[in-house]
C-alpha cells in the first residue's frame, strides 16, 4: 500500500523544458544545441545544481566560454530569462492537493540550485510538501543512487510504500533500483492514469 508520493520539481511541478525553451527562442537548431551545451548541459550547471558552485561563478564561467564560442549575447539572454519559464503547473498542483486530502505524504526530490530552490519555496504549493531533498543540499544529482538513499533515510520512508514522479526516464529507472515505484511524467492526464494503475483512485474530470 502506497503512503508516500515524491515529486521532481522542474518539469513536473513547475515548467522546465530547456530544449523547447531554446528552440522557441532561437528558431535555429544549430544555435540551440550550441547554447544548450554552454548552459543547461554544461558541467557548470551540474555543479551549480549539486551546490558545489555558486550561481554567480557558474554564470561567469558560462559567459566566458560563450565569448570564446562567439555566442555571448545568446547565452546571456538565456541566463537572464530562463527562470521566468518556471511557471507553476496548475494540473500537478491540483493532483497534489487531491493526494494530500487522501492522506498521502508528499515530498520533493530535485536537481536544483540553491537560488532556484529558494525562489520556488516561496510559492503557495510549497506548503503541500511534508519535506524533500534537493541536490544542492546533499551535493549529489539524480540519478546517482545516493540522493535517493538520502531521501529514504531522512524521512524513514519504506521504498515499497513510495512512488517517485519525474519527467526524466533515467531518474525513474534509478528509483526502481531502490524498490521505489517510478512514474515517468508526461502530463497531468497521464499522471492520473498512472496513479490509477498504482491503485490510487483519481478522476481526470477534476483536472479542469
Amino acid at each position: 500500500m502506497y503512503k508516500n508520493i515524491v515529486f521532481d520539481l522542474g518539469g513536473v511541478v513547475v515548467d522546465f523544458n530547456p530544449r523547447s525553451f531554446l528552440l522557441d527562442r532561437f528558431y535555429n537548431e544549430t544555435i540551440e544545441h550550441k547554447v544548450y551545451d554552454l548552459t543547461f548541459g554544461s558541467k557548470e550547471w551540474a555543479l551549480m545544481d549539486a551546490g558545489q558552485l555558486p550561481w554567480q561563478q557558474a554564470y561567469q564561467t558560462m559567459e566566458q566560454q560563450a565569448t570564446e564560442a562567439g555566442c555571448l549575447f545568446e547565452v546571456q539572454s538565456v541566463l537572464d530569462d530562463w527562470m521566468r519559464t518556471l511557471r507553476t503547473k496548475r494540473r500537478t498542483v491540483q493532483i497534489m492537493k487531491r493526494l494530500k486530502t487522501m492522506g498521502f505524504s508528499l515530498y520533493y526530490l530535485s536537481n536544483i540550485a540553491p537560488h532556484t530552490l529558494e525562489m520556488l519555496s516561496q510559492r503557495d504549493f510549497w506548503t503541500l510538501f511534508d519535506g524533500g531533498v534537493a541536490s544542492c543540499e546533499v551535493g549529489i544529482n539524480k540519478p546517482s543512487p545516493e540522493i535517493y538513499k538520502a531521501l529514504l533515510d531522512k524521512y524513514e520512508l519504506t521504498p515499497k510504500e513510495t512512488i517517485f514522479i519525474d519527467d526524466t526516464k533515467v531518474n525513474t529507472l534509478a528509483a526502481y533500483d531502490f524498490g521505489i515505484t517510478g512514474i515517468h511524467y508526461k502530463g497531468g492526464s497521464s499522471l492520473v492514469r498512472a496513479l490509477n494503475t498504482c491503485g490510487i483512485p483519481l478522476k481526470e474530470s477534476f483536472l479542469s
